[in-house]
């Protein structure tokens, strides 16, 4: 409930006047969340048979990403410990005002570079509010018309974004990205007696 409170000084009484009332929950934005979803859902950008397979050993691999956040040193542990990939990073603001827009521009130009053979797009956990970017329409559009196959990892085990639904691959964390992305150098390393 939104609204204000009235005083009246004489009886010494206070009065609270609603001017707005939303569901329980997150509301508004969760209803245009839902609304969105059914409206990619039906344009087919979640569609499984279009996802393609990440590449067996990628020879790079792209990281769109804060360049300060905890997430891309635990990705580029992860990628130097099991498999030395070459990185390429294009550092994006990943929550507030202009993050969508910066995750676009970082994700079109990585994947027009002709650098990468695979995109991770992501970043660690934090509120609804604060992936909310991950949830943007130009976001999910500019997974969907990458060239590069993308792996969305965004948040933690429990979180989901409209990113995770168009995404080529959705990885629980960042850290299950990079070690997804490394699965088959990791296997061609095991040897059986």
């Amino acid at each position: 409930v939104t609204g204000r409170v009235d005083v009246w000084v004489q009886g010494g009484s206070y009065a609270l006047s609603a001017v707005a009332i939303e569901r329980a929950g997150m509301g508004a934005q969760f209803a245009k969340l839902q609304a969105l979803k059914e409206a990619l859902t039906a344009e087919g950008l979640f569609d499984p048979a279009r996802k393609r397979k990440l590449p067996f050993l990628p020879r790079a691999v792209g990281l769109v990403t804060s360049p300060s956040g905890a997430a891309l040193r635990d990705m580029l542990r992860i990628l130097h410990d099991r498999f030395p990939v070459r990185v390429v990073l294009a550092p994006a603001k990943v929550q507030g005002d202009g993050a969508a827009e910066s995750l676009v521009a970082a994700l079109t130009a990585l994947d027009r570079s002709g650098l990468v053979d695979v995109i991770i797009v992501g970043r660690g956990g934090g509120s609804l509010e604060d992936l909310w970017a991950f949830n943007e329409e130009l976001v999910a559009r500019a997974i969907y018309e990458s060239a590069v196959p993308v792996v969305s990892a965004v948040g933690h085990e429990i979180d989901f974004t409209i990113a995770d639904f168009v995404a080529d691959l959705r990885a629980a964390t960042p850290s299950a990205a990079a070690e997804l992305i490394t699965e088959g150098a990791f296997a061609s390393r095991v040897f059986i007696a």
